[in-house]
């Protein structure tokens, strides 16, 4: 059976696949852009080329993976290997995994498993791993899978190249690469884009300083690194070339983006400079942490640019003890006072967050406590997760764990208070009107799109659905909303409206895939992507 190579992403909550778009061809650059900012490192020379192969990818994790999996199918592109849409096509596999929580590191498995079977029957010629899971265990990997030919260490990414050539050798034995983390992050210009020709992610630092009790990512990733504001804005400009509009800054931490570089924060400073980039016209800010968060950075995202009003910020709790048993440094009284200077100063902001609920020693009155915040913050946007101990981290050492069943009906019980709000949301947006950005076609109807407003990040958040006329994908439309859809909107192109409204429209965001609401209600935290 043909099998089309698919992408799964997770952001909050989420565990979806969907078809990637044709990816666009890398923008050239000099032979010098290739090489880390003072990373020290440079990819290993490739030994002659035997013959081209046919790679197929499957990216799990978050967008920030995905980044690195499209800078290693811009190196192997440029090599002359040749990315496929179906694995029956393939001479090896590339698996960039993810090891961030145990859902994910599930998948992650599962996918190598898969293609190890493939490799047993004859299917496959060679299976390389690379990632987060592969940086967190990789002596486990090469030994429960013998049939693995390369595993690559996060920070051994741009050697993506030399690993597949050496494959491309009559005979080839078992090899893994790791490197330290470098000094600063590793380029990610001349990707092979594998999102819709009109976004792309931005990432602007590696790793994370943070000591959370709960996160592994530190483990993986390493100490956070800025890229400096120059590098960011290469890339942006890169990206811009390739047809992006839109471009969404990821990091582990976006708010401490410069502090390790310039000893101040420093977000505002980047958002000034890709403001000023032609053809450039929506800015999303995700992973905010509640620190950092400056008067400045708060006047940028008020003055209605192009940075969106919209904030991810993982708030994770309220409560004060389990904050501080999470080692989070912010306090309920910080949260709050935050909150509202962010609401009284950014005009119809958006804030998406994530709560972590039966962590060691959560009691029911501190769940409570939390259920009553969110119902009285009303967060537009609000993923749950229940909380998985990870191994090496503090809080897996923790006494007195919440039992599992009770774990899975906090997070119940919240997604019910939060479902709530999201509809009441949705309600409140008919006859209000918004831009939205066009991602693709609604099957079998030409004449209708799925899109987003500015509310809607990728993948995790609803869409809008708007029908017209000479309507195509990555298009910008001044739409009024005619009904609500649970989390999702339906709109007309205003053109068509009878009466439009008199509320200025606001910008959108990238396209994403349909998706039922009650499954968007199930979605877990893990990720997968796969390629085509």
């Amino acid at each position: 059976m043909t099998r089309d190579c698919l992408v799964f992403q997770t952001g909050d909550n989420s565990l979806r696949p969907h078809i990637l778009h044709p990816p666009a061809r890398p923008t050239p650059l000099a032979p010098s852009a290739r090489i880390g900012y003072d990373s020290g490192m440079e990819p290993n020379p490739c030994p002659p080329l035997q013959r081209p192969l046919r790679y197929y990818l499957i990216s799990l994790g978050c967008p920030k993976n995905l980044v690195d999996s499209e800078r290693m199918a811009g190196l192997l592109q440029e090599r002359g290997h040749q990315l496929v849409g179906q694995i029956e096509s393939a001479d090896l596999a590339v698996i960039n995994t993810c090891g961030f929580i145990a859902d994910a590191r599930t998948e992650s498995h599962d996918a190598i498993a898969e293609m190890v079977e493939r490799k047993r029957r004859g299917l496959l010629r060679n299976v390389v791993v690379t990632g987060c899971l592969a940086q967190r265990d990789r002596e486990a990997l090469l030994a429960q899978y013998p049939e693995i030919d390369h595993v690559l260490g996060v920070f051994a990414r741009d050697h993506i190249a030399a690993a597949v050539d050496r494959l491309s050798l009559p005979l080839v034995d078992q090899q893994a690469e790791f490197l330290p983390a470098p000094i600063r992050p590793l380029p990610d210009t001349q990707r092979l884009r594998l999102t819709p020709p009109h976004l792309a992610y931005l990432k602007i630092s590696e790793g994370c300083n943070r000591t959370c009790s709960f996160c592994s990512i530190p483990l993986m990733r390493g100490p956070y690194a800025s890229k400096p504001i120059e590098m960011v804005v290469e890339e942006a400009r890169e990206l811009v070339a390739g047809g992006a509009i839109e471009l969404i800054l990821v990091a582990q931490d976006t708010s401490f983006y410069g502090i390790d570089l310039y000893g101040r924060p420093s977000l505002s400073q980047l958002l000034d400079r890709l403001e000023s980039i032609e053809r450039l016209r929506w800015i999303r800010l995700m992973y905010l942490y509640p620190q950092h968060i400056d008067d400045r950075l708060v006047e940028r995202l008020a003055a209605c640019g192009k940075v969106l009003p919209y904030l991810d910020l993982p708030l994770q709790h309220i409560n004060d003890d389990i904050l501080a048993a999470m080692r989070r440094r912010v306090t309920r009284a910080d949260t709050e006072r935050l909150l509202d200077r962010l609401r009284t100063r950014i005009e119809r902001l958006v804030l998406r967050t994530t709560m972590l609920v039966g962590f060691p020693g959560e009691t029911e009155r501190q769940f409570e406590e939390l259920v009553q915040f969110v119902e009285q913050q009303r967060f537009q946007r609000l993923g749950v997760f229940a909380f998985c101990p990870e191994p090496g981290t503090p809080a897996a050492e923790l006494d007195n764990p919440v039992p599992e069943p009770v774990k899975q009906e906090r997070c119940r019980r919240l997604q019910e208070v939060q479902q709530k709000i999201a509809y009441a949301w949705s309600e409140a947006q008919v006859g209000q009107s918004c831009d939205v950005i066009l991602d693709s076609p609604v099957p079998d109807n030409p004449d209708s799109f799925v899109g987003r407003s500015w509310a809607d990040a990728p993948e995790i958040d609803g869409a809008v659905y708007v029908t017209g006329e000479s309507l195509r994908a990555g298009q910008i439309v001044p739409c009024q909303i005619v009904m609500a859809r649970q989390y999702d909107l339906i709109a007309i192109p205003l053109a068509d409206a009878e009466s439009p409204p008199d509320r200025p429209a606001i910008t959108a965001q990238k396209p994403r895939k349909t998706r039922s609401p009650t499954a968007r209600d199930q979605r877990k935290g893990a990720n997968r992507r796969r390629s085509s």
